[in-house]
């Protein structure tokens, strides 16, 4: 029997689902303001589920991507408005026996690390967003972090608060073996750990991407995982726009990306969930998987 870290799905695709609005270049951090329960409402399903982890939806809410959309002073004042709405709404959904994971997302956009801004800009952001979640949360996930210099600046800002750094780094759908930007997946690895990550991830890849680079993950010898996304190729997305138009597959129901993601707790990962496009349905199918191979669900 091993002990596996069931993260949530997707929260943003789960939102354009359900929701009555169309997406809009900040989706998520929007619903936050228009329809707040529903948030709560994809949290809760993903509990229901069986996830142990419940990620804040704060994915969006970042000073860089909101000053696109609105004068400066407003959006620095959002920012501080919706990490509060998002903090507040994910640990209502809180459970007993699970954990809160914050949230540190690529500043420049997913899968654009070329319009992250400078080092110091960006050291300050993570540090601003650390400093709302640390203190409420049970560990801090970067999610996609598709650059080197990317995954060490968040890194670093949440081991300089003393929190729990799990670092998710996302590969190219074409080439698991090496970051979005183009550098060696190994590169960024020897980073994050160098700066001082409890756990590595890969995700919101496609599967078989992932695949090509669990070995990179194992050879550091601590905790690793993945959660890969439901898209055809998430390259084709354009920085600033929305994943509307983005292709799904239609070869990655419920049973199917159990199967995968079961395959990787077989080569020694033990922490699983799901990314865009795959939702709670998903996460429930991959939970009744991991107890039917004998392994134990457990919060981190």
């Amino acid at each position: 029997m091993t002990d596996i870290v069931l993260l949530d799905g997707g929260m943003g695709q789960e939102l354009i689902a359900r929701s009555q609005h169309p997406p809009t270049p900040r989706w998520s951090s929007e619903i936050l303001e228009r329809e707040p329960d529903l948030v709560r409402a994809v949290h809760d399903d993903f509990l229901d589920a069986g996830a142990t982890v419940t990620t804040v939806n704060s994915y969006a809410v970042t000073p860089e991507r909101l000053a696109r959309l609105m004068p400066a002073p407003e959006a620095e004042a959002l920012f501080e408005t919706l990490q509060r709405a998002a903090l507040d709404i994910a640990e209502g959904a809180r459970r007993p026996g699970t954990a809160l994971a914050g949230c540190l997302p690529p500043l420049g956009g997913s899968y654009h690390p070329e319009g992250a801004p400078d080092d110091d800009e960006m050291a300050r952001t993570y540090a601003r967003i650390v400093a709302h979640q640390a203190p409420r949360c049970d560990i801090l996930l970067a999610e996609t972090m598709s650059s080197v210099r990317e995954a060490r600046a968040a890194t670093r800002a949440i081991r300089d608060a003393d929190a729990r750094a799990w670092i998710a780094l996302s590969v190219r759908d074409t080439d698991g073996t090496r970051l979005r930007s183009g550098e060696p997946l190994a590169e960024g690895v020897a980073a994050v750990v160098d700066a001082g990550a409890e756990a590595i991830l890969l995700n919101c890849s496609r599967p078989g991407a992932i695949d090509a680079g669990l070995p990179a993950l194992a050879a550091t010898g601590l905790p690793f995982g993945a959660y890969a996304n439901g898209f055809e190729d998430a390259a084709e997305l354009e920085l600033g726009t929305t994943v509307a138009g983005m292709a799904v597959r239609d070869d990655l129901g419920p049973e199917a990306y159990a199967a995968r993601a079961l395959a990787w707790v077989d080569r020694g990962a033990t922490i699983v969930g799901g990314c865009c496009e795959v939702g709670p349905a998903h996460i429930a199918a991959l939970a009744r998987a991991l107890r039917a191979a004998g392994h134990r669900i457990v919060a981190p």
